[in-house]
């Protein structure tokens, strides 16, 4: 009679238990592949920016804001509309920087280092796992709710300006940016999406 009783008991148990494995699977599962796929699905984002700069050379930190566009796969776009008006767009191999009435344009192949720093912004951004292992050695943190992705640089020119580059998020959404430099010096981007214009 106990055998007859506890049997459904122990079956439901089995069926809650394997209702949770997909679940913990999919926690366990959370990786470097799986986020890279959950970013590439973006193919536009428009968002407001607040940066600070802490420089030694500085009693105080200096503050930026204003918005960033980003369309897949290489254009990325920075407006900083405060303390002055700046913008600075890449497109393909191509920077162009925007101060009041100057304009100045670069290649990116001329300048190797910021080539590379853009690329870890643009990389994650389009899930591009193979751009970012060109100059950096990444690492994850966190499941899919929150996760921090490391770059560490592997090229000798880039290790000697930048100590590391943090970037958080929330599943497919980029929240900040961490910059550390080799000199002490450090930025922190904390970025809010907003809706694609």
């Amino acid at each position: 009679m106990m055998t007859l009783h506890s049997s459904p008991a122990r079956h439901i148990m089995l069926l809650a238990a394997l209702m949770l494995v997909p679940a913990i699977s999919q926690a366990a599962d959370w990786d470097i592949d799986q986020l890279m796929h959950v970013l590439a699905q973006t193919r536009s984002d428009h968002a407001s920016f607040v940066e600070t700069k802490s420089i030694a050379m500085l009693d105080k930190p200096l503050k930026s804001s204003g918005e960033l566009f980003y369309i897949a796969p290489d254009h990325l776009e920075k407006r900083t509309l405060k303390p002055k008006p700046e913008s600075m767009t890449v497109d393909g191999d191509t920077l162009l920087i925007e101060r009041g009435h100057q304009k100045h344009q670069l290649q990116l192949q001329d300048y190797p280092e910021l080539a590379a720093f853009i690329d870890s912004v643009r990389g994650t951004l389009a899930g591009e796992r193979r751009a970012l292992e060109r100059n950096y050695r990444l690492s994850l943190d966190g499941k899919a709710e929150h996760w921090t992705l490391q770059l560490l640089p592997v090229n000798k020119k880039m290790q000697a300006v930048v100590k590391r580059i943090l970037i958080s998020g929330v599943e497919n959404t980029v929240r900040s940016i961490e910059i550390t430099q080799t000199d002490g010096d450090s930025s922190l981007m904390l970025i809010e999406k907003m809706a694609t214009p």
